[in-house]
């Protein structure tokens, strides 16, 4: 394509974009299990028109927008009391789960070498999420995944054991994304306070476990609750049904937050500071996350999260009566992950082949060992008995049918 030589109506071009997404996976419909999430018109409706309206709006600089700096300390305050923080807890708004992991690893790298840690090694499960390896490689800190227990829970003497006198952070998540299980954040708390190091609880996905811990379905500390627990990160942008472009970062206090921070004046144009990673920033997020914290209020994310729980549930329950399908691990959230059996008889891929191809609902893929993930939030309320009617299905035609493989090129991130 060329840049054309004639502009279009506003009219024209959005009917253009209406057309390029056509075949894009039905997610307001409730068909994906994955990337994006719902509660329904209203809260899509709301969420986006909060973007717009601060979406020009620069968080680069909130000396020229007071009105974002008031939306990032409300959202910061609201989300630090739910994940157990105090008046010390501080933080920073982000882009995404992504950018508060490293921009949480580049502060620890320079906390570490504060303390002459020159050869920084980040210590986590092997469930913590891709992209502290990322981090890493970004940052030149050595990762060191521990294999976790037969129960997908991080193995916390495995953790103690591969700490050294370089190591900067251990890492636990709530819940870890493949599985949906709440690492043993209490007692990785402990590790953390005897070796004297940071430690990060990614909550990326764990939006949900405040309003499942007020239904009573928790019963394990998971955040700031733990002493030893020194940063947290939690996606709004997901259980929190805020627009894409949504997270927290929180430290437990200002001396810890400040490693994270850049500050230049090595240039032409003046002093230059930035709290993460990104430089310009729109508000849009930030509003979009505000106007959702507003409109659900404590009432209404206990009821979208008691509705996402009980599809998880009858999802959990349809996949354990199909013959030849098992759970991963017993997930403690919103989240599911299941295999086969006996990968001889039947390819997992290749049955999440079919749910695309013939049905249109789109899981994530997992390894090892193979597997289907689903990422259940409120939409699947309305679509949760489809999905296992068309999986029955699928199963009883492919199983024993060995010559149908799965496509094993897709991948939950894309490269092109």
């Amino acid at each position: 394509m060329t840049m054309p030589e004639v502009g279009t109506t506003p009219e024209s071009v959005l009917k253009q974009l209406e057309a390029v997404r056509k075949h894009d996976v039905k997610w307001q419909e409730g068909r994906s299990f994955s990337l994006a999430y719902s509660a329904g018109d209203e809260a899509v409706g709301l969420a986006k028109e909060a973007y717009a309206k601060f979406s020009s709006e620069n968080m680069l600089n909130l000396d020229a927008f007071p009105s974002l700096r008031q939306l990032q300390t409300d959202v910061l305050s609201i989300v630090s009391g739910l994940l157990g923080g105090d008046d010390q807890t501080v933080g920073v708004f982000t882009s995404g789960g992504t950018e508060s992991i490293l921009t949480a690893v580049h502060g620890a790298k320079n906390w570490g070498l504060d303390k002459g840690k020159t050869q920084p090694t980040l210590v986590l499960p092997s469930t913590a999420h891709a992209a502290f390896s990322k981090a890493c490689a970004y940052f030149d800190v050595t990762p060191i995944r521990v294999p976790v227990g037969t129960d997908y829970r991080a193995d916390v003497q495995a953790l103690d054991a591969a700490i050294t006198d370089q190591t900067i952070m251990v890492v636990g998540s709530a819940p870890a994304y493949p599985q949906g299980i709440i690492d043993p954040i209490g007692e990785i708390s402990n590790i953390a306070l005897a070796h004297g190091i940071l430690f990060h609880v990614d909550a990326c996905m764990g939006f949900t476990l405040p309003w499942l811990e007020q239904l009573g379905e928790l019963d394990q500390v998971w955040n700031f609750a733990a002493p030893g627990v020194t940063s947290m990160s939690c996606d709004l942008h997901k259980f929190g049904y805020a627009a894409k472009g949504s997270s927290v970062l929180l430290h437990r206090n200002k001396a810890l937050r400040k490693h994270q921070f850049f500050t230049t004046n090595d240039w032409l144009g003046g002093m230059y500071g930035s709290p993460a990673l990104l430089g310009t920033r729109s508000g849009g997020g930030l509003a979009s996350t505000w106007a959702m914290l507003h409109h659900f209020g404590a009432e209404g994310y206990r009821r979208i999260t008691a509705d996402a729980l009980s599809a998880r549930r009858r999802i959990q329950a349809g996949i354990e009566s199909i013959g030849g399908l098992t759970i991963r691990g017993a997930p403690q959230a919103t989240l599911v992950a299941f295999g086969a059996t006996d990968p001889t008889a039947l390819d997992i891929y290749a049955v999440g082949d079919m749910l695309w191809k013939r049905h249109g609902w789109y899981v994530d893929r997992q390894t090892p060992p193979d597997s289907l993930h689903c990422t259940v939030n409120a939409v699947h309320r309305n679509t949760a008995n489809e999905f296992v009617s068309d999986l029955r299905a699928i199963v009883a035609e492919l199983t024993n049918d060995a010559t149908v493989e799965g496509d094993r090129t897709r991948a939950y991130g894309t490269i092109e």
